[in-house]
């Protein structure tokens, strides 16, 4: 009958080994660590009291979201006011989180007086129950800019 003997270092060391091996292919190991946490020095726009500003390429590019509060899995209303050098191209938003993928979720806007754009959209709930998401808002012929904010579940 083999002796048996206590488990020592090596099952130390092989737990540690698994547990590294497994950080390791995640994509970002402390965004996912973090998943839980407080997410407000990711967030680049409160959403949740009113519309966010952001300046690109000579242009005022303002988002807002209604209704309010901001709910996930619910229809919401997607508003882009632009200011500035007029363009010709409708703008559009594509939806996400930050440092995941989660498939393509866009907003296609149309113009419903000077210089303002709306469209509908869903924000999902991530069964990760992270809750903060990005909206990239892509005027055509000027580029892009990102608002982060946080979503309630």
């Amino acid at each position: 009958m083999p002796e048996s003997r206590p488990l020592g270092n090596e099952a130390l060391h092989f737990a540690v080994l698994i547990c590294l091996c497994c950080v390791a292919m995640m994509s970002n190991p402390w965004e996912a660590i973090s998943a839980g946490s407080s997410s407000e020095s990711l967030t680049t726009c409160e959403i949740q009291k009113g519309p966010c500003t952001k300046e690109l390429a000579g242009l005022t590019v303002t988002l807002d979201i209604l209704p309010k509060p901001v709910t996930a899995m619910k229809d919401l209303n997607f508003q882009v006011t632009l200011s500035g050098e007029k363009k010709t191209d409708l703008p559009y938003i594509d939806l996400g989180m930050p440092g995941m993928n989660m498939g393509p979720n866009r907003v296609e806007l149309r113009r419903v007086k000077e210089n303002v754009y709306e469209g509908q959209g869903i924000i999902v709930r991530c069964p990760s129950g992270r809750r903060t998401w990005k909206a990239t808002v892509t005027l055509p012929e000027a580029g892009q800019v990102e608002f982060v904010f946080d979503v309630i579940y």
